[in-house]
Parts: C-alpha cells; sequence; structure tokens
C-alpha cells in the first residue's frame, strides 16, 4: 500500500510514517481533534527511487565535499531533477488520488507536509529542512509529494546530515496529506513551562493560519495559565498587523493586513483557553511529558495540528542563589566594577602568561590583568574571573556575561592583591572581591546547572523585537534559550581572534580555504541555534592592540590610540582580500540554506563607506538586494550623515553605544580612570540616536541598538517611546529587558487612550 491513514498510525510506525505523521497518529489515536489524512509512506518513496532506477545516481550525486558551495548546489540540482523529473508509476499515483478523493467531497484543500525517518531525534533536529505546501487540490497533489521527496536533498538538508553522520542512503520520507483547517484563529501552545516545566500552560495565538505566528510574521497575543486550576495568570493583547489566510480566488496562502478594528482585539476568549487547556493536559497526560502543540481554531472548534517534546525544559532551572552574600567577618580584598552577575567562591589562579591557562581548574578564579581570545577555554573552565584592567565592555565583560560566569573587572591590582591557591568569594554585581567562601552552594559557571537560568521567565509578546548579542559560538545555546527573537549582533572579530594568529598570518600559514572554512564553522554554530531567527553578524573589527598580542602582530601598525585608528570598515578596506574571506564565508553559508544571516559593517563613517562595502559583497557574489545587510552608527559622522548611508540601499542601521559614546564624549571606553565619565545616557548621546532614529523611519530603514546601553532600563524606555525596530541585550539582560519593553509599550497604549 502507498498510503496509511492517520487513525492507523502511531508512535511505533516512526519508520513508515515519519515524525510528523507518527505523532499526528498519536493524537488521532488518543482521541484528540486532528483533521483527517494519511501518510504516503516512506516505503512508497524508497519503492519510487530503487524501481525507477535512479536510486545510486541519486545518492552518488549528493556524495560531495558539503564545506564546497558549488558541488553542494549541483548536488541539490541534480538530485531535484532526477526526482521531480522521474514519473510516478500509475499505481501509486491511482492509490494517492483515491485517497484524496475519500477525503470529505474529494474537492478538498489540504496539506502536503515532509515527515523525514530522521525528524525530531534526541541528538539532531531536522526539522524546517524539507518541505510544505499549504492549499493543494488534485491537480497538484503528485506533483508536491515529489516536491517534499525532493526536497530530502536541499542544500541544507546535504549539509547538515553530513555534519551529523547521517547516510544519506539510510534516510526516508514519508509525506503527510491533511485536510487544510481554514484557520480563523491559530498558534501554539506549551503544556508546561518551556525553561522550568513549571505546570503552567503557555499559549501564543493570533488571526488566520498558524504560519504566521510560526514563522515570526506576526507578533502574537500571549497567555500564562495554571494548568492545574486554568486561571489566566497573564494576559498580552499584542498589536497584530498581519495574517495569513487562503486566496479564495487561487486557493494559495497569502499574507494580508488584520483588519484595523481586529489588531488590538483579544484573539481568544474564556471558551477556548478552557479547551485548549482541557487539550493540552489530554496531550501532555498521553504523551508522559510536556509537549510543544500546533493548533487552529475555526466555528469555535479546536484542532491539533501537531506535537512534539518540549526539549528547553532545565532540569535543575533554579539554578544557584546568586543572592547570598559572603558571611559576616569575611574580609574585603578589592573592588572593581561589577561586569557579569553573580556571586561564586573558588581557589584563586593568578594567570599572568598564556602558559599558565592549564593550571586553570574547574571551578577556579582566574586572575589576571586582562583577558583575551586564548583564554576562552579557561574562562569556560572558571567560577569567576577578576581583572586588573578593562571596563564594561572589555572582552573580560563581554565574554563572561555570555558565559554566566560572574566577574569584576578594572580591579586595579587583583593579579598583585591576590595570591594562587587563596579561597575568596566574588560577587559580580557589587564588584567585589571577599576572603573566604559564601556559605551554601556557589554559583554555577558555564558548566553549571544554572546554564538556562536566563529563560526561565515567560517572555511577553512586545511590538519592539527583543535580541540578544553573542561573542563566542560556545554562549549561542545559552543566548536561543533566552527567548530573544535573534541574534542582534555576533562579533566576527572574537572568532578570528581565537586562531592565535592576526588574520594575515594565519592565512600565509594554512591558506585562505582553511580561513574561510574557520569563519564558517563558528557562525554556522550561531545561526543554526537560532534558525530560523535573524542572526546579524558584524564583520571584523578589533583595534591593532588585540592583533599585537597574536602571532604575527608584530607586523600590525604602532598607534596612539588604537581605539581611534586602524579598525573596523576602515581596515576591511584597506585590505579587501581579507575582506574577501569574510565575505565568502558568508556566501557559503547563504548557499546552505542559512538564509537567517545578516551581514553588518562596522565603524562607517559616510555613504562612501558604505557603497565600498556593498560593491565588495557583490564581487565575491552576495546580492545586495536579495540579503539583508547593514551597518553600525558608531561615528557622530556617520549619524549627522546618515541619510547618505540609507542612500546606499541598507535594510537596517545599529547603534553601537559603546562606541559613539566615547566618541561623543572623548573617553576611552577601555580606560578604568574615566570610567565614571562613561555615560550612554548623556542628553548630547541621546539626541544623536534619537535624531538617526526618527530619519531611518521616515525612509523605512530598520534601526537596532547592541551597545551596552541596550540593557539599561533608562535607554529602554527612551528607545521604545523613539521607535526603535529592535533592541539586542546581553545574554543575562534579556528576560529583564523583554520586561521593560513591555512596561514601556503597555503605558504608551495607555497613554494614547487617555
Amino acid at each position: 500500500m502507498a498510503v496509511a491513514w492517520l487513525e492507523d498510525v502511531r508512535s511505533a510506525d516512526l519508520g513508515t510514517v515519519g515524525g510528523k505523521g507518527a505523532s499526528l497518529g498519536e493524537l488521532t489515536g488518543a482521541g484528540l481533534p486532528v483533521p483527517p489524512g494519511f501518510v504516503v509512506t516512506a516505503g512508497t518513496y524508497r519503492t519510487f527511487i530503487e524501481e525507477a532506477g535512479i536510486d545510486e545516481e541519486l545518492f552518488s550525486a549528493v556524495d560531495v565535499d558539503s564545506e564546497d558551495s558549488e558541488a553542494l548546489e549541483a548536488a541539490h540540482d541534480r538530485a531535484h531533477e532526477l526526482i521531480v523529473e522521474t514519473e510516478v508509476p500509475d499505481k501509486v499515483r491511482d492509490e494517492i488520488v483515491e485517497a484524496y478523493r475519500s477525503m470529505g467531497n474529494g474537492e478538498e484543500f489540504v496539506a502536503v507536509r515532509s515527515s523525514a525517518t530522521a525528524e525530531d531525534l534526541p541528538d539532531a533536529s531536522f526539522a524546517g529542512q524539507q518541505e510544505t505546501f499549504l492549499n493543494v487540490t488534485e491537480d497538484d497533489l503528485v506533483d508536491r509529494v515529489q516536491e517534499c521527496w525532493a526536497s530530502l536533498f536541499s542544500q541544507r538538508a546535504i549539509y547538515y546530515r553530513n555534519q551529523k553522520g547521517f547516510p544519506h542512503e539510510e534516510v526516508d520520507i514519508a509525506v503527510v496529506v491533511q485536510t487544510m483547517v481554514d484557520a480563523e484563529k491559530s498558534g501554539v501552545m506549551f503544556t508546561s513551562h518551556p525553561s522550568t516545566g513549571d505546570p503552567r500552560i503557555i499559549i501564543e495565538a493570533a488571526w488566520g493560519l498558524g504560519e504566521a505566528v510560526v514563522s515570526g510574521a506576526v507578533s502574537p497575543d500571549n497567555y500564562v495559565v495554571d494548568r492545574e486550576t486554568g486561571e489566566v495568570e497573564q494576559e498580552t493583547v499584542a498589536t497584530k498587523k498581519v495574517m495569513h489566510v487562503k486566496d479564495e480566488a487561487t486557493g494559495e496562502t497569502i499574507e494580508t493586513e488584520v483588519p484595523e478594528e481586529k489588531r488590538d482585539e483579544r484573539v481568544l476568549v474564556q471558551s477556548e483557553i478552557d479547551r485548549l487547556i482541557e487539550l493540552g493536559r489530554m496531550v501532555e497526560d498521553h504523551y508522559g511529558e510536556p509537549q510543544d502543540v500546533e493548533w487552529a481554531i475555526v466555528d469555535g472548534e479546536v484542532f491539533m495540528l501537531q506535537s512534539r517534546p518540549i526539549t528547553t525544559i532545565d532540569d535543575d532551572a533554579s539554578g544557584a542563589d546568586e543572592s547570598e552574600e559572603s558571611e559576616d567577618g569575611d574580609e574585603h580584598l578589592l573592588s572593581g566594577l561589577g561586569a557579569s552577575p553573580g556571586v561564586a567562591s573558588g581557589t584563586v589562579r593568578v594567570v599572568t602568561k598564556l602558559d599558565h591557562l592549564d593550571e586553570v581548574q574547574q571551578g577556579d578564579v582566574i586572575v589576571t590583568e586582562m583577558t583575551m581570545p586564548d583564554m576562552v577555554p579557561a574562562m569556560k573552565r572558571a567560577a569567576a574571573i577578576v581583572t586588573d584592567e578593562g571596563g564594561m565592555t572589555s572582552h573580560a565583560a563581554i565574554v563572561s556575561r555570555e558565559l554566566g560566569v560572574p566577574a569584576v573587572v578594572g580591579s586595579g591590582g587583583a593579579t598583585h592583591t591576590l595570591e594562587d591557591g587563596q579561597v575568596v568569594t566574588v560577587d559580580g554585581e557589587m564588584g567585589t572581591v571577599r576572603e573566604g567562601a559564601v556559605s551554601g552552594k556557589p554559583a554555577a559557571g558555564p558548566s553549571g546547572d544554572d546554564e538556562t537560568a536566563v529563560g526561565t521567565k515567560p517572555k511577553p509578546v512586545t511590538a519592539t523585537e527583543v535580541k540578544v548579542n553573542v561573542s563566542i559560538p560556545d554562549a549561542a545555546s545559552r543566548a536561543a534559550k533566552t527567548g530573544a527573537d535573534g541574534v542582534g549582533l555576533l562579533r566576527l572579530e572574537h572568532l578570528v581572534l581565537s586562531l592565535g594568529k592576526t588574520p594575515e598570518r594565519f592565512i600565509r600559514d594554512e591558506g585562505a580555504e582553511a580561513y574561510i572554512e574557520e569563519l564558517m564553522e563558528g557562525v554556522e554554530t550561531v545561526a543554526e541555534e537560532f534558525y530560523p531567527r535573524p542572526v546579524r553578524v558584524r564583520t571584523l573589527d578589533a583595534p591593532t592592540d588585540e592583533f599585537r598580542q597574536l602571532e604575527g602582530g608584530d607586523e600590525e601598525p604602532h598607534e596612539h590610540n588604537p581605539m581611534l585608528g586602524y579598525r573596523g570598515i576602515r581596515r576591511s578596506l584597506d585590505r579587501p582580500d581579507v575582506f574577501e574571506h569574510e565575505l565568502e564565508a558568508f556566501k557559503r553559508l547563504y548557499d546552505q540554506g542559512y538564509e537567517n544571516l545578516e551581514i553588518m559593517f562596522p565603524l562607517v563613517t559616510d555613504g562612501d563607506d558604505v557603497a565600498a562595502a556593498r560593491g565588495h559583497m557583490e564581487s565575491v557574489g552576495i546580492d545586495p538586494e536579495e540579503r539583508e545587510w547593514g551597518v553600525m552608527i558608531e561615528t557622530p559622522a556617520s549619524a549627522r550623515g546618515v541619510d547618505d548611508i540609507i542612500a546606499e540601499g541598507v535594510d537596517f542601521v545599529s547603534f553601537g553605544t559603546n562606541d559613539l559614546t566615547q566618541y561623543v564624549l572623548a573617553v576611552d571606553r577601555n580606560n578604568e580612570h574615566v570610567s565614571d565619565r562613561f555615560d550612554e545616557l548623556h542628553p548630547a548621546v541621546l539626541d544623536m540616536i534619537g535624531d538617526t532614529i526618527d530619519e531611518c523611519r521616515e525612509a523605512g530603514v530598520d534601526t537596532s541598538i547592541c551597545g551596552q546601553a541596550a540593557s539599561e532600563p533608562e535607554m529602554v524606555e527612551f528607545l521604545v517611546r523613539k521607535g526603535i525596530t529592535s533592541i539586542s541585550a546581553n545574554i543575562d539582560a534579556v528576560a529583564d529587558v523583554f520586561e521593560e519593553v513591555d512596561t514601556v509599550e503597555e503605558q504608551l497604549i495607555l497613554d494614547s487612550v487617555r
């Protein structure tokens, strides 16, 4: 038989109907309201390619070096051609069509959805890599089934299987065909809290088909419900600007504007919430574990469209008690800037040379003059970090926050005051180091149990997007668990500096291809973790004093003040070969299917810089009209001349307040002697940001912020009131920024109606 009906399918049939089909069969068998349908089995696909004699050529075609973007593209093209241009046997075609005609009146609109046999596995998720087609009728049904089969060999799917070690010939694909639910309302439901596992149901709801919610095209309403009592504990009604609906003329799914009177209307009535709660309890009881459910409502009836296990619940979300203080009587040893929150105790390891890093054990406190990228592996083992030098935007501060390690920077003399083997307590909030250990459990570091504590609160739904800053790929998983709307800043320089050589020396020693692959590997880690949420990557921006610490650094120019010198786009345009190797890494990642990547150029001065950077994108084959790209606004010149920058075709601008503040106020941001004068909220800085937002809004260009100031409540309020598009905060601040944005937006709504 070519097909199996959902009512006859169970989880044991995974190898026959794939992950999606097995889940829908389980829900159907449990008596839950699932739209009727059938599955074109994985065996049908396998028989098709074998009896047509294309199987050997197919697997040979995709046996390529997946790091070779041209070979990958050719593999995809050939695999697609082999499958879609091979005629489906009449017997199979007839059985599929006959099953379709037996549904409803035989003229149903159906959803045709891929269901691979290697989906939703514990160690690899293939979700989103194969095709789904909506509102399909008989005329196109078999063609769409073939397109689903062919999507098993998309560039991204080929690459991902190679990376995970899945042989192509061992993965099959089934296709689910279900009656379309012409949804009036739809969304997702977590049957338990997705971070903590608490018995709270989280429901997101919007008008129309659910694709708008899943894809992020619309900000949905959000309801937090006590699963036991059914009480709605928290409710956020969003402004829903668009919805996805079926075009009655063509039958295709289209995006359209929500009618004005429904944009701010509550989507769900209480009876619908009650029904969703009832179904949520049933589906979790059936599977015996919390579920992530897609649902839809039509004519007051709720349908379950898909269910999968929630994989983000932390086994010990409570984490460490960061509020614990040292016992009375503990000696205060020194103070500095509290750069990364948390309280931790450990044994001091003074690091004055890189070869001391091997001495750092799990749970030690690293004490050093300043950290460098070479220290990251040791920083990941540390319970806390203390530095002599640096400010809130130093390497130590940024990386510590992303790893969740308490840190005190700019202490002035920790390497002289503290001794190897001494036990101390570091308070990264207060900026203090005290003698002895806290009474109780030390704060867990990046390997501890509170790794996901950044995302324990249900996030509000806001019109202003809240994104997260990432400096090192190791922090990607922790960053993704914040629930952020994407990455507003991924710093490429930390990937480059971690190579231990300047770009020029690395390319000379290892070759350009090795350099490109190193960049691809780091960026891909973050892009994969966040897919399909956007990941905005800033091209190389490191001052020469950081490069001078690396092998090949003796070839770097000597500068009196590197922060004002040869860095950012200035360096990139002056060294076009190295710059284009960076851009080539982006191109290859685009070719592999990472459409969520966005390119951002740092430290531009004017439109001429932007035009030159765009020219290099085009020279490596990146189409600026097709890809999202933009620039950092970090200099007074770029802020005052933003109209010329907009004219070059940027999609967005992003404020780097760390640099913008230091250039406006003439304060070296890494100099602890003037740190008290570094003020991102200075009226001169705010005026420059506000004026730029106004010009960009008028031109239809998105605005964002990714500097340290994005984590400050006063700055958040200012930006939301000015109408900024997105705010990108440090990992530890994302939850607080979500709350602050939500509060300001609610106040704006109240102000508008009073």
